[in-house]
């Protein structure tokens, strides 16, 4: 992803620190989607406009960093989330490892440390959606083969055929109605209350 394609939202209750973060940003090509002042309109920010990385400050009033962060993750609100923070004793780093955060600086923030900080955020956020593309895909795989083996089953024990010719006629039906096989499957387990 070229710099110009990352959108990125702001978050700082501090809109001096607000105004740096999107001078340095702008000044490297990123697009700046949004700024906010609280966890709450962060939060409604992305779901707005679901960018791929917000800059979020965890000391603000209303709602914290870490709770907004929480949200943002949860509900797959951005890609990546890194914390800016004045703040790097412990227990706000461990509050970061439990809100789904890719990296954390500590204010104030130089253009030297922000841009590889969100270049690896943004890395990272690019192997969790491949990951979890081949996650889905390979439970999908899974539910797919239940699903067939159950009807295939059924062929066998209510038709007295083979598992070969069973599924020989699951495929074949797939491709003369031009559905999967597992609606095929699907469709015979329906037809016998299973």
């Amino acid at each position: 992803m070229k710099k110009s394609e990352i959108r990125i939202v702001i978050v700082d209750d501090e809109p001096i620190i607000r105004m740096d973060l999107r001078e340095i940003l702008e000044s490297k090509g990123y697009q700046v989607v949004g700024e906010a002042a609280d966890g709450f309109d962060a939060v409604e920010l992305c779901r707005t406009h679901v960018p791929d990385l917000v800059l979020l400050d965890i000391k603000m009033p209303l709602m914290d960093g870490l709770s907004a962060a929480q949200i943002i993750h949860e509900q797959g609100l951005a890609g990546s989330i890194v914390f800016l923070t004045a703040y790097s004793d412990s227990s706000y780093i461990e509050g970061a490892k439990t809100s789904g955060v890719s990296g954390y600086l500590v204010k104030p923030v130089d253009e030297k440390a922000l841009v590889p900080c969100i270049e690896l955020a943004m890395a990272r956020s690019s192997e969790i959606k491949t990951l979890k593309t081949d996650v889905e895909k390979a439970n999908e795989r899974l539910e797919t083969r239940k699903v067939v083996e159950k009807a295939k089953g059924y062929l066998m024990e209510t038709n007295h055929v083979t598992e070969e010719e069973a599924y020989e006629y699951i495929r074949k039906m797939s491709k003369i109605k031009n559905v999967s096989m597992k609606r095929i499957a699907e469709i015979i387990l329906m037809k016998c209350g299973r």
